[in-house]
């Protein structure tokens, strides 16, 4: 039995992403990120029983992958689609928006920005790419090469949390439609671009080869428990700025 303990962590994983999606599309965001918290902390539990257990199988991995492609491909591009339609809706004066809206802009315009939502799911297409680059890239055994799609997905789905315990009043600059294209257009780069950054893979508890894993999990947890999901943003920050003197002494 317990060779499939780790798929049954990654067939949770992908169960939180599909019920975060059914949440995201119904107006929930903020459970379905909660859900998408829910799906990281299995995606780091499978891997890690997987190697505690000796059971690590192609199979695993790549279930571990398709789970990956809903939970932190697809619902990072919901969430996105789902802000930015809540706000261009501000902008073409109407509550139904979408595809079909009408507004007071002119037609054009408004037809115009009820598409811009769709782009969203830009996260989700190069999420795609970034998964199949991870399967087919020896040089990511040990590390990464460009952010991972969790990370990815936590920094989208800390703003509706964001939005809802909006303590720092960040509310008109969250659901500002065109810095929502530009983080959806940056976190997309990041995701493929040529960027090495450490893994958060603990081989054993030890000071030595773990100092970056150690200082990092230390300063996020202390940033998420001070700023909440605001936190949550910045600490992904803090991983890929941790990983540039790795960098740095590889070249």
């Amino acid at each position: 039995m317990k060779k499939h303990l780790p798929n049954a962590l990654t067939c949770l994983n992908l169960l939180c992403g599909c019920v975060a999606l059914l949440f995201i599309f119904r107006g929930f965001p903020v459970i379905g990120a909660w859900l998408v918290g829910v799906s990281a902390v299995a995606d780091f539990f499978d891997g890690l029983l997987a190697r505690a257990l000796r059971v690590s199988s192609p199979i695993g991995k790549d279930l571990d992958s398709l789970a990956d492609m809903v939970s932190f491909g697809v619902v990072p591009g919901a969430i996105l689609f789902h802000l930015l339609e809540t706000s261009t809706n501000a902008l073409t004066g109407t509550d139904s928006g979408g595809l079909l809206s009408t507004g007071s802009l002119p037609a054009l315009v408004n037809s115009i920005l009820g598409l811009l939502p769709l782009l969203g799911f830009t996260v989700s297409i190069f999420s795609a790419l970034r998964l199949a680059k991870f399967n087919n890239d020896t040089r990511q055994t040990t590390s990464f090469i460009g952010l991972p799609t969790p990370a990815c997905t936590l920094v989208v789905a800390a703003l509706p949390l964001m939005l809802a315990d909006d303590r720092f009043g960040l509310r008109g600059f969250i659901l500002n439609p065109w810095l929502l294209l530009g983080l959806t257009f940056l976190l997309s780069g990041l995701l493929v671009a040529e960027l090495p950054l450490f893994a958060l893979k603990f081989k054993d508890l030890r000071w030595v080869g773990n100092r970056r894993r150690f200082i990092f999990v230390g300063l996020a947890a202390a940033l998420v428990l001070g700023l909440r999901a605001a936190g949550v943003p910045l600490a992904v920050l803090l991983y890929v700025g941790l990983s540039v003197p790795g960098r740095v002494r590889a070249r």
